[in-house]
C-alpha cells in the first residue's frame, strides 16, 4: 500500500504495554504511571488480527515495542502467532535488555528474528543513575544471550544526551570493531518525559562524527531505513546515527505506529491517531479499511522542529518509541 506521496508503507511498529520495569529519567515519571484497565489495552488477539489486515495490505516488517514489551504477559504466543503468518519478513522487537536472558531462548524458537536493545552508557554507575536503579549487568547478560542464541544482527540504540553519556561515544563506536553488532545513536527528541531535557541535553549526531573520524559511510541499500551507517575501518559492525532533528529522514518513511490502547499512527510525531480498537470491537469497518485511511493520512513529514507546533500529547513510552 502506498500514500498519498507514493512512500510504499510496509512497516508496523506495535507498543504491546506502556507499562515498563524502568524509570529512565528521560522517558518515564519516577513514579511511574498508573497501569490501564484490561479492556483499555488490545488483547494479543486483537494485535495479531491488526497484523493480520496490515500484511494482507503489504506490511512486511513488524517490530514489537512497549514500554517495556517483556513485561507483557504471554508475549511469546504473540510473536509465534505473527510469526506463523508466513508473510512477515522481518520480525523484531526493541527492549531495554533487563528480561532478555530470561526470554531470548524463547523469543528466537516462537520466530523472533532480532533484537534492539536500548542502552544509553557502559558505565553502571550512571547506568542506575539514568534509569534510576537499573542493574546494567542485567542487560550485558541479556545481549550475550541474544548474540547466543542468534537473535541478530543485534542492534545497541544509544540516545545522545550531552554532558552525560558524549564522554563514551568511542566507547560504543569500539563495540562494532570486532563483532557484527550496530551501534545506533539517536538524537534527544523534545517529547513528553524529554521535553525539558532536549533543551538542555540536546546534542547533534554529527558530534559522533567530529569525535570519530575515521569513520567510512556505508550505503545499506534501505532508503526507509532512519539511520545513516558507517563503519570502523575493518570493523565487523555498523555506527548508526538517527537524526530526526538535525536532517530528519521523512522523505522515505515506511512506518506506522499501533499504541497500547488500540490508536494508529501515521506519523510518530504527530498528534493525528484512527481509531483501531473501535473497529475490531464494534465489527462496524472493515479493519483493512481503517487502516487504509490511516496510511492516505500520513504527513509528508514531521514538525519536531517548528516551534509553533502543537506538542505531541503522548509520552514516548505510550507510543512505542
Amino acid at each position: 500500500m502506498r500514500d498519498t506521496l507514493g512512500r510504499s508503507i510496509n512497516y508496523l511498529r506495535i507498543s504491546v504495554t506502556d507499562l515498563c520495569n524502568m524509570r529512565c529519567r528521560y522517558c518515564m515519571p519516577e513514579e511511574g504511571i498508573s497501569k490501564k484497565e484490561q479492556n483499555e489495552i488490545l488483547s494479543l488477539e486483537e494485535i495479531f488480527q491488526v497484523v493480520k489486515a496490515a500484511s494482507e495490505l503489504g506490511v512486511n516488517k513488524v517490530r514489537i515495542t512497549g514500554g517495556e514489551p517483556l513485561v507483557r504477559k504471554d508475549l511469546l504466543k504473540l510473536v509465534e502467532d505473527i510469526a506463523s503468518l508466513g508473510t512477515i519478513k522481518d520480525l523484531a522487537l526493541t527492549t531495554n535488555g533487563t528480561l532478555l536472558k530470561k526470554y531470548a531462548r524463547g523469543l528466537k524458537e516462537a520466530g523472533l528474528n532480532r533484537v534492539n536493545i536500548s542502552l544509553d552508557t557502559l558505565n553502571e554507575a550512571k547506568y542506575k543513575e539514568i534509569t534510576r536503579g537499573g542493574q546494567l549487568t542485567s542487560v550485558i547478560e541479556g545481549l550475550e544471550e541474544a548474540k547466543k542464541v542468534g537473535l541478530l544482527p543485534l542492534k545497541i540504540n544509544v540516545v545522545l544526551i550531552g554532558g552525560f553519556n558524549d564522554g563514551e561515544i568511542r566507547d560504543f563506536v569500539q563495540l562494532t570493531m570486532n563483532e557484527p553488532i550496530d551501534v545506533r545513536f539517536i538524537e534527544l527528541m523534545p517529547i513528553g518525559q524529554a521535553a525539558g531535557w532536549a533543551k538542555t541535553n540536546f546534542i547533534s549526531n554529527y558530534t559522533v562524527k567530529e569525535q570519530i573520524i575515521e569513520l567510512i559511510p556505508i550505503y545499506t541499500g534501505d532508503r526507509s531505513s532512519p539511520a545513516k551507517y558507517y563503519k570502523l575501518p575493518n570493523g565487523k559492525g555498523k555506527v548508526g546515527l538517527i537524526n530526526p532533528i538535525s536532517s530528519h529522514f521523512c522523505k522515505y518513511c515506511n512506518r506506522m505506529r499501533l499504541t497500547a490502547d488500540g490508536r494508529l499512527k501515521p506519523c510518530l510525531h504527530s498528534n493525528q491517531e484512527v481509531d483501531v480498537k473501535l473497529a475490531l470491537r464494534s465489527g462496524l469497518r472493515d479493519l483493512k479499511d481503517i487502516m487504509e485511511q490511516a496510511i492516505l493520512a500520513k504527513p509528508a513529514q514531521h514538525r519536531l522542529n517548528d516551534q509553533d507546533n502543537e506538542p505531541i500529547h503522548r509520552d514516548m513510552f505510550r507510543i512505542g518509541g
